[in-house]
């Protein structure tokens, strides 16, 4: 199973910003973020898994999932290599279903089970 969200906004912000739903998350310093189009309203348990990932690289969540958006930490990528556009992935071979479901403490068929209508599926294999 891979879940890909596509990056749609990357921006920077300065130390003390506030981020997500009520400013939950305080910058510590300056970051760099990326907003991708996938929140809740998409089936995406507030509990579950606090990353994506990109190339391998983990891109922590930061403040609270919302319902059509999640904003990414991207500091640890390289400056103008994550793009709007781009897909991260929130399952995959970085991140299982289980280990998703085991953040939101329940079972990875609730949380592929929640996935709404918005997504494209495709099944490959037999």
């Amino acid at each position: 199973v891979r879940l890909q969200a596509k990056v749609a906004q990357t921006r920077s912000i300065e130390k003390g910003a506030g981020v997500g739903y009520g400013h939950t998350y305080q910058a510590q310093g300056p970051l760099r973020l990326a907003t991708i189009s996938f929140g809740y309203a998409d089936g995406w348990q507030r509990r579950a898994a606090s990353a994506a990932w990109f190339e391998g690289t983990r891109l922590p969540f930061l403040g609270r999932v919302s319902m059509d958006s999640i904003i990414l930490d991207i500091s640890a990528l390289p400056v103008g290599r994550l793009r709007e556009g781009d897909l991260v992935e929130l399952l995959g071979p970085s991140q299982s279903v289980d280990d998703a479901a085991g953040h939101a403490g329940t079972i990875g068929y609730e949380i592929l089970t929640s996935l709404g209508p918005r997504f494209h599926r495709r099944y490959v294999g037999s």
